[in-house]
Parts: C-alpha cells; structure tokens; sequence
C-alpha cells in the first residue's frame, strides 16, 4: 500500500487537503490526533511526561494543559527533546498499528506536520506539501487563534523552512487561493496516487 506523507508549516492548510483526501474515501492517519490521544489521562505517556517535565503541566481534572506545555517547550530546547523521546516512540508504533489494519486500499494518508524536521521520510513512499507563504501563514495563525505576530513568528521559527520543506517534496500543493482550488489539486493527485497505488 502506498503511503503518502502530508505535511506543511503552520496554517499551511493541512487539515483541509486531509479532510478531502478523506472525503475522497481515502484512509488518513493525523499524527497529531494520535499524539493528543496518547497524552489523554490515564495513559503511559501522560504519565512519563508528569514524571519527567513535572506535575505543573496538568490541569486541575488531571488532563494535559496543552497549552503551557507548548509555551515551555518552545522556550526551552532540552524540555523539547525529552518531550519528543516520549512520544515520538510511542506516536509511531500507534501509526504502524493502525497502518496494520487498513486492508485492500490503494494508498493512505500519514498526515505528519513535522515530517521534515523528525527526519521522518522513511515511513512514507512519497511526501506531499502543502505549501504557502510566510505572510500568508502569520496572517492565517492569528486570526484563527488570536495569536500575536511576535508569537507566530516564534512557532514558524522553530518549524523547518519552506525550502528545506520543497526539498523532500515529491509533490505540492500551494494554498493560496479558494478552497474549491485547493480541493481540485487534491483531486487531480488522487487519480496520481491511485494510478501508482495500483501498479
């Protein structure tokens, strides 16, 4: 089965090029909703990172507070690390697990928003990007979560560049116009990945 890898700086528009795939009745796999499934209360890897990052990351009903974690770990390169080795483990044998179980489809979507900067590209036979502008992605990030510029800045500053992106793309997408725009490039990669899935 073929194994595409959609990945994409912040607000590159990810989520919507998925949620088409799978409109389209292909099987998508979201890392990140595996990663927030992973830290859920009660599980091993919330455990591990209350007893290695500390008890201040939980929220008063025991859940991760997502939020300041994310504070702590751009602000500190070590935290990060230990962050990673916990759950970057424990995300991928999730995904070789669910990947075990989709049977007689011609590809699926690993949807992988830090591809690139994990160095991930051996799980997937082709990495597609769904690429756009800085400008256009610092616009985007604040006005969906009301973010300042200095802040947004921060979190693209520590995602991999657009060049070091279009450098492991075997396709891209660039999200810059409508969204019936965007779904048509989907659709014409489809028939691509179908086509090759197939062979």
């Amino acid at each position: 089965m073929l194994k595409i890898g959609l990945t994409g700086g912040i607000a590159s528009g990810k989520t919507a090029v998925s949620n088409h795939f799978a409109r389209l009745g292909v099987p998508a796999i979201d890392t990140d909703q595996v990663s927030r499934e992973l830290v859920e209360p009660g599980k091993p890897a919330l455990a591990k990172i209350q007893n290695q990052l500390g008890t201040r990351f939980l929220s008063a009903d025991g859940s991760l507070n997502r939020g300041l974690l994310r504070e702590h770990i751009f602000a500190d390169d070590a935290a990060r690390k230990t962050l990673e080795n916990i759950l970057h483990p424990a995300i991928r044998k999730e995904i070789e697990q669910r990947l075990s179980q989709i049977r007689n489809e011609p590809y699926v979507v690993l949807v992988v928003p830090l591809l690139v900067e994990n160095n991930l590209q051996t799980m997937v036979d082709r990495v597609l990007l769904v690429d756009a502008p800085e400008s256009l992605q610092i616009q985007r990030v604040r006005q969906r979560d009301n973010s300042s510029e200095e802040q947004t800045k921060k979190i693209l500053a520590a995602q991999a560049s657009r060049d070091a992106r279009r450098a492991v793309a075997d396709d891209i997408i660039l999200n810059t116009g409508t969204l019936q725009e965007l779904h048509a490039q989907v659709e014409k990669l489809h028939e691509q990945y179908l086509s090759i899935g197939s062979l």
